[in-house]
């Protein structure tokens, strides 16, 4: 099993949620979060102040894939995430332990 964690740009993830859906990925976790990498933030204009927005807004998806599901997973969701700018975000994958007890 592996554990797949991806941060995409927020108009980005219902492409990306359609992708893997059509992979039929069972389920994953979905979420809203900020981060800062090497887009650096950048300024913005609110009632005549300038302020600088540091942290920006991405999404966290995780989910749990088979071994011989990783390259499709991964695949879909690069091509569907990607826009060819910088900021596009990062796709970790973590090596799990599958368990056979079910937690209730």
């Amino acid at each position: 099993m592996k554990k797949v964690i991806a941060f995409v740009k927020p108009f980005k993830a219902q492409s990306v949620l359609d992708a893997l859906c059509e992979l039929e990925v069972e389920c994953l976790t979905f979420g809203e979060v900020r981060g800062y990498g090497r887009q650096k933030g950048h300024l913005e204009l609110y009632q005549g102040s300038e302020y600088a927005i540091t942290f920006l807004p991405k999404v966290r998806i995780e989910l749990f894939c088979e071994d011989f599901r990783l390259n499709d997973v991964t695949d879909a969701i690069v091509k569907k995430a990607r826009t060819g700018r910088i900021g596009d975000g990062k796709i970790l994958v973590l090596n799990t332990e599958k368990s056979d007890e079910d937690v209730s």
